[in-house]
């Protein structure tokens, strides 16, 4: 006769197996953060890059605006040539300069720092005020009102008057240079006088930053620089003195900053046109970001395939690699599903039930095999859904317990480790 030796089992002096689980570890938390980490790092990049794009400069009014109080405004010399009874009048299109005008005794201020006037309208200007005073002009302007002139480089320093115009001799001295607030708001300039008018405040080299010439028979000033009219430049040497006898001399003072409805229409406008400058390399800095975290996202592409693995893995090493996915996604629903489904095979098995016994059934059975209350079987089974990971380790734990008490219920003696019965 042959004998088989059968292998040894748990005894029932064995001490039960307790259900343990592992909390999330700092590293891991860390990796899930890591998305939203760099996340808000691209974020504050394209913040940081629209700062650098836009000059770092809050939008506080056009540069030279009469009624405005930031450093390149014109607020200051605005206000104290209305309280000397100068009716200072703001105008930022053609139509307005007419309507203001009307009187004609006028001084008329233009600062067209944008190019929205053309060179011809000027002569319209002659013809509707006294005294015409262009800051900063441009190329295309001199050639039309003052065509002995011409624009040189930046003003190097104060410069003394130098002149017989009465304005520049009560100044006596300027600084026409940016202050360390309005510089980048404009580009200040000289002229270099070629034929009759006056040149004043020049410097070493023979640059102006005062002419004083006729167009059409009105007198025109050509001030180089719009700094030593702003709100931070004013109060420097003698640029008050000079602004205000410049742009005091009449009864009325139209401050005329040309707008768009000056801007001469060839055509209908273009999206180019319609989007400020900083717009363009915005929308470059945002696509390049989006491409990038397409390619650190998306690292796979097309469906996944199925393959034999090359080499044998252990189930317990499979069981921890989907827990560790199932952790990593805060998937804690499908993991909790997959503890139950395991537990309600095994609890069928124990309580004899057919494979195709369902979930209530199998709650039935074991409410009343372990006497406990057949609601609470059922929110172990299928109804509890755990909130945080706490919530699902001890769902974890009360099912292994209960495979215990089950097992328990059905072989006191005999009852294993794991819930099965011994032989």
């Amino acid at each position: 006769m042959t004998t088989t030796r059968t292998p040894d089992r748990p005894t029932e002096t064995s001490a039960p197996v307790e259900a343990t689980s592992v909390s999330p570890t700092v590293r891991q938390t860390g990796r899930r953060a890591l998305p939203w980490v760099v996340l808000g790092a691209i974020a504050v990049v394209v913040a940081l890059a629209g700062i650098l794009l836009t000059g770092g400069r809050s939008h506080s009014g056009a540069p030279l605006d009469p009624g405005s109080a930031a450093p390149t405004g014109g607020k200051a010399l605005a206000q104290v040539l209305g309280a000397r009874g100068v009716d200072v009048r703001s105008a930022t299109s053609l139509e307005q300069v007419r309507t203001d005008t009307a009187g004609g005794d006028a001084t008329v201020l233009v600062f067209d720092d944008a190019g929205n006037l053309e060179a011809s309208a000027y002569r319209e200007l002659a013809q509707l005020a006294k005294t015409i005073v262009i800051v900063e002009p441009s190329f295309q302007t001199l050639r039309e009102v003052a065509p002995g002139a011409r624009a040189s480089g930046e003003p190097t320093g104060p410069a003394d008057a130098g002149c017989g115009v009465a304005a520049a001799q009560r100044a006596e001295r300027i600084d026409p240079r940016a202050t360390a607030n309005t510089a980048g708001s404009t580009v200040p300039g000289t002229f270099r006088l070629q034929d009759d008018g006056a040149a004043c405040f020049a410097d070493a080299s023979g640059a102006a930053s005062l002419v004083r010439t006729t167009f059409t028979g009105t007198t025109v000033y050509l001030v180089g620089s719009a700094p030593l009219l702003m709100n931070d430049g004013v109060d420097r040497e003698g640029n008050a003195a000079l602004g205000l006898t410049l742009l005091g001399q009449h009864r009325t003072l139209v401050w005329y900053l040309p707008g768009l409805d000056d801007r001469p229409v060839t055509g209908p406008p273009d999206i180019a046109a319609l989007t400020p400058g900083w717009v363009t390399p915005v929308l470059l800095l945002l696509v390049v970001v989006f491409v990038a975290a397409a390619v650190w996202r998306g690292r796979r592409f097309g469906p996944l395939v199925v393959e034999n693995l090359p080499v044998v893995v252990r189930a317990g090493e499979t069981r921890e690699g989907r827990a560790r996915l199932y952790q990593r996604s805060s998937a804690r629903l499908r993991a909790a599903d997959s503890l139950r489904i395991g537990t309600v095979g095994r609890l069928a098995a124990v309580a004899g039930l057919p494979r195709t016994a369902t979930t209530t059934e199998v709650a039935d059975v074991i409410a009343a095999l372990v006497g406990r209350d057949r609601q609470q079987i059922r929110g172990l089974l299928v109804d509890d859904i755990p909130r945080t990971d706490g919530d699902l380790v001890a769902l974890s734990d009360h099912l292994a317990e209960l495979e215990r008490a089950a097992a328990a219920a059905v072989s006191p003696a005999d009852a294993g480790p794991t819930g099965r019965m011994e032989p």
